[in-house]
């Protein structure tokens, strides 16, 4: 009872950071005639380096004479992307033009001039907001005739309205000043409004890239993945089913030879491992704890997808990581259900154990992560640098929400779905495991594993590293759905297969070769995320290269960890089912 209001809290700690309603304009995106707009000036960092940003006022910019308004992070997900939205002063008001108006003079001094040359120099761009509509600008630009570096000192805004609502916002930077010490520079800016048809619901539609994500290539590379579906569905059916008919037939037909000629007999196949096969294997918490983690991934990623489909999410700042929070917390009874039933059926007695493992195995490889690269951040004093409170936040959310309901999993699994119901009984002594060819050792056919299923999804990786990691809104996710329903398939009808050459080779290992051979799409897409970074873009510098690779290494181990829960779970059915379906003596 005395935990029952920590959990109480956290919960509406939880469901507030993910879903905040403000009853202010740019939240209920009308207004009223000559009632005020906000422009929230938010980061400014270098054009190829998209998670490097730093605050907007970190450059010697000046803000408006009007008086701040200070700014709370209204969203967990917007602290934790680095979203430092700080008031400009300017003054704007609804459909009130702004003629040129002068902000503040700036005499630069040295410092100033070298900050902002160091920032021409790397292409810095700048972000802001007006009622939650993203808006880009260039710092500025070097003259290449002359070598002389210039600052753009004017803003245009044309904003286009809609009845009551914004839906459209045009920024043009103009007056090019040279960056020289003690010069005196003027900033300002201009407001422009003008009648529009657009309406509220299409105003992104100018930040999509219809002809960069519905490309042909794209709708090829969905057709030549379904393609291979049919194919590979198709093989892995006649290849088992006439097999297995095959062997069905040769152990009923030994069943009927007497004892003696059987042990002259040559018997070989995976019927002589019937007393190993369901054996525990080695490490079981912990093979226990990455299928319930794989159970709740899978099912974030089908949930968060669904809402991108139907909610639209990206047009929202924060929504999709602040949904996939949610979700992620909300579905922790899966991963101890699963988990736990699992690990009960395997023999495990350590249950504790184990449902930490599987509570605490994702979360901590995720805040592990961001917290060594969040050192660097402070090193920069950049944007993306996580402030204490919200480390305290995750911190709660994961002690006071994902552990009790990761509890209640593994009780209700324990109790339900906990009781060994395999088809054969397991011999107390191991059955020694034959020497067998190179090409059947479980090494191999783990690396191979990962092939097929990769080769389903490298075309759709493009587009997902390319909208993360460059200017690109991702809203193709009916496109997402399909190539994962797809890496679903391949992932199952490979294991399945790798599955029967194991056991038909005697080696009754398969549950870790399952596992890690659908997990091995992993290996394969961190290794594409090479070649991505090295020949699709100009990243720079250790921050970018630290939170590239660092989060791409976390991307990829969800990915083994998902396709490796796939691979185990189609594996265990077919095992099961081929296991019933033999008379063991």
């Amino acid at each position: 009872m005395g935990t029952s209001p920590v959990l109480l809290i956290c919960l509406c700690l939880l469901f507030s950071s993910c879903y905040v309603s403000v009853s202010a304009d740019e939240h209920n995106h009308k207004y009223n005639d000559r009632e005020e707009v906000v422009l929230w000036m938010n980061t400014v960092g270098p054009y190829h380096n998209r998670q490097e940003t730093y605050a907007y006022f970190s450059l010697p910019f000046c803000s408006g004479t009007k008086s701040s308004i200070s700014h709370y992070h209204e969203t967990l997900s917007e602290a934790l992307q680095g979203v430092e939205l700080e008031f400009s002063g300017y003054e704007m008001d609804f459909k009130t033009d702004v003629p040129r108006t002068v902000i503040c003079m700036v005499k630069l001094t040295e410092e100033n001039v070298k900050a902002f040359k160091y920032a021409v120099m790397n292409e810095y761009w700048y972000q802001m907001y007006i009622d939650g509509l993203p808006i880009w600008g260039k710092v500025g630009e070097r003259d290449e005739t002359d070598g002389k570096y210039y600052i753009h000192t004017h803003k245009k805004f044309d904003i286009g309205y809609n009845g009551q609502q914004i839906v459209d916002i045009t920024l043009t930077t103009e007056m090019r000043e040279e960056l020289k010490t003690d010069a005196k520079i003027k900033f300002s800016y201009e407001v422009n409004w003008k009648p529009t048809k657009i309406e509220f619901k299409n105003r992104f539609d100018k930040y999509l890239d219809p002809n960069f994500f519905q490309h042909r290539i794209h709708w090829f590379s969905i057709f030549n993945s379904f393609m291979m579906v049919i194919f590979l569905v198709g093989l892995v059916s006649m290849i088992l089913m006439r097999t297995l008919r095959k062997d069905y037939a040769r152990y009923s037909k030994d069943e009927e030879v007497d004892d003696m000629e059987r042990d002259l007999g040559d018997e070989y196949g995976w019927k002589q491992v019937h007393g190993d096969v369901f054996r525990t294997p080695p490490n079981s918490l912990l093979f226990s704890a990455l299928i319930g983690a794989g159970y709740q991934l899978i099912s974030v990623v089908f949930c968060v997808i669904m809402f991108a489909i139907v909610g639209e999410l990206y047009t929202e700042r924060g929504s999709m990581l602040s949904t996939a929070i949610f979700v992620y917390a909300a579905t922790s009874p899966i991963n101890g259900y699963f988990g736990g039933s699992l690990y009960a059926r395997l023999g495990g007695r350590l249950w504790i154990r184990q449902m930490l493992a599987s509570a605490f195995t994702v979360p901590v490889a995720v805040c592990g992560t961001a917290f060594f690269i969040n050192f660097i951040a402070i090193g920069y004093h950049a944007s993306r640098a996580i402030p204490f409170g919200t480390m305290v936040a995750v911190t709660c959310i994961c002690l006071f929400v994902i552990l009790p309901l990761t509890l209640v999993g593994t009780v209700v699994g324990r109790n339900l779905d906990g009781q060994p119901d395999f088809p054969c009984r397991v011999n107390a002594v191991p059955r020694p495991i034959p020497e067998k060819k190179w090409y059947m050792e479980p090494l191999i056919i783990v690396l191979l594993g990962g092939v097929l299923p990769f080769g389903s999804i490298f075309i759709e990786m493009y587009f997902i590293f390319t909208s993360f990691w460059a200017y690109k809104i991702y809203y193709v996710y009916g496109f997402m759905l399909l190539v994962f329903s797809i890496l679903t398939v391949v992932t199952v009808c490979v294991t399945i297969v790798c599955t029967y050459f194991l056991l038909n080779a005697e080696d009754y290992r398969w549950q870790w070769t399952s596992f890690m051979a659908a997990g091995s799409t992993s290996i394969y897409v961190y290794a594409y995320s090479f070649y991505y970074f090295f020949f699709k873009t100009k990243m720079f510098g250790l921050f970018q290269t630290a939170f590239y690779f660092g989060y791409m290494a976390l991307f990829s181990g969800a990915l083994g960890i998902i396709c490796g829960t796939v691979g185990y779970v189609g594996t265990n059915l077919f095992v099961r089912k081929i296991y019933s379906n033999v008379k063991i003596d």
